[in-house]
């Protein structure tokens, strides 16, 4: 059969780039995790979780405190689970500084929620009222993880992950202000929706 003018034709420095782009992208997709599902994952679940939460509480009072604690824990640790395989498959053959600053970052969030864990519960002992309790552990939560993001905005000169941030940090304050139960709404509704706008965004622009 004889050959074709097209493919006897050497490609141009154009189509040769336009080649290997197209070739990368089909292999990131392939083999990379995908940002906008794991920011998906955790919407679902703080929409979920916390969204549980404010229905047991009165005057709702739709389905018993301890069945949508235990709901929410299991769907936390799962979102938890995740990531942390998600940050495994980030790093994968990634190497030098930018794999340090990714071990670096991600070991951030164990330090700075465990010092915090230890400080909450140290106000607790000491006679926090109880009625506080929430609005602390959720204000400094979403606090801490709003900043972080910043973080991870600066670091990787991301826009969307540092507007992800201040979302966050302005979800916290009104979590704190609107006092309980009404902190969970706000963390289900303003803290789960900023994530899947976040989600459907990155998705958008990827594509």
């Amino acid at each position: 059969m004889p050959e074709r003018e097209d493919d006897a034709r050497p490609m141009t420095p154009e189509e040769s780039l336009a080649l290997i782009a197209k070739q990368t992208e089909e292999t990131r997709r392939e083999i990379g995790p995908n940002p906008a599902v794991l920011l998906a994952v955790w919407g679902l679940v703080w929409l979920l979780g916390f969204g549980l939460v404010f229905l047991s509480a009165p005057p709702t009072s739709l389905l018993p405190l301890w069945a949508a604690a235990a709901i929410a824990v299991a769907a936390f640790a799962g979102a938890i689970a995740y990531s942390a395989i998600y940050g495994i498959r980030t790093s994968r053959g990634v190497r030098g500084p930018s794999r340090l600053v990714g071990a670096m970052y991600g070991w951030s969030w164990m330090i700075a929620f465990g010092g915090l864990t230890v400080v909450n519960t140290g106000l607790v002992r000491l006679g926090l009222d109880p009625e506080l309790i929430p609005l602390l552990w959720s204000g400094t939560s979403l606090m801490l993880t709003g900043l972080l993001y910043l973080a991870g905005g600066m670091l990787w000169q991301s826009k969307l992950q540092y507007g992800l941030g201040v979302w966050i940090i302005l979800c916290g304050a009104a979590s704190v202000l609107a006092g309980g139960p009404h902190n969970f709404l706000v963390l289900s509704l303003a803290g789960g929706g900023g994530f899947l706008v976040a989600s459907l965004v990155f998705l958008v622009r990827s594509r």
